[in-house]
């Protein structure tokens, strides 16, 4: 199995919007296929996941959100995004959200890259807090562990999943060290 080396991750500005788009539609459809607990119950349309990109995109440009991709020769595999806190008593923190990775490209560390990066881009803006919950028993939940991910705590019945059963959401923290 091939790792996630020879790819690249970078952040996406506004003006990238429509050339990246069709890739991101992609993307967040592949991941609720697959039953990810992130807002949609599939089927998941091509009309509604692109309603969601451009709302990212003006979260982007407004400058409260931060959109991470990473790219394996030229295409879209994964995505991760950033929320900063825009309180006078909360720019310290910021909200992970949104972590995506291809079914195709799963356990490559695509998913710990992103999650590198998006802990760098957060010291750069200065957020020394880092909050993000997940589907209890999610494979993110040990991704997270992994990584030095704290729990909070579990709210049960938190979601609807794609079986119309309610799962339970776990909160995670993490202290990031400005470097």
């Amino acid at each position: 199995m091939t790792s996630f080396t020879d790819s690249s991750i970078a952040v996406v500005r506004p003006e990238e919007a429509e050339r990246i788009l069709p890739g991101l539609v992609a993307l967040l459809q592949d991941a609720v296929d697959s039953g990810a607990s992130v807002g949609f119950i599939p089927p998941l349309g091509e009309d509604e996941a692109h309603q969601y990109w451009q709302g990212v995109f003006r979260n982007v440009e407004h400058g409260t959100h931060i959109l991470l991709v990473a790219r394996e020769d030229g295409h879209v595999v994964g995505s991760v995004q950033l929320e900063l806190a825009m309180k006078a008593n909360a720019l310290h923190r910021a909200e992970v959200q949104k972590l995506f990775v291809l079914q195709s490209q799963r356990r490559r560390g695509t998913g710990r890259a992103l999650m590198q990066a998006i802990e760098q881009v957060a010291r750069e803006h200065k957020r020394t807090l880092l909050v993000l919950d997940t589907r209890e028993g999610d494979v993110a939940e040990k991704l997270y562990r992994k990584i030095g991910y704290q729990e909070v705590g579990v709210i049960p019945s938190y979601a609807l999943n794609a079986n119309g059963e309610l799962d339970g959401t776990i909160i995670f923290y993490k202290a990031l060290l400005l470097e």
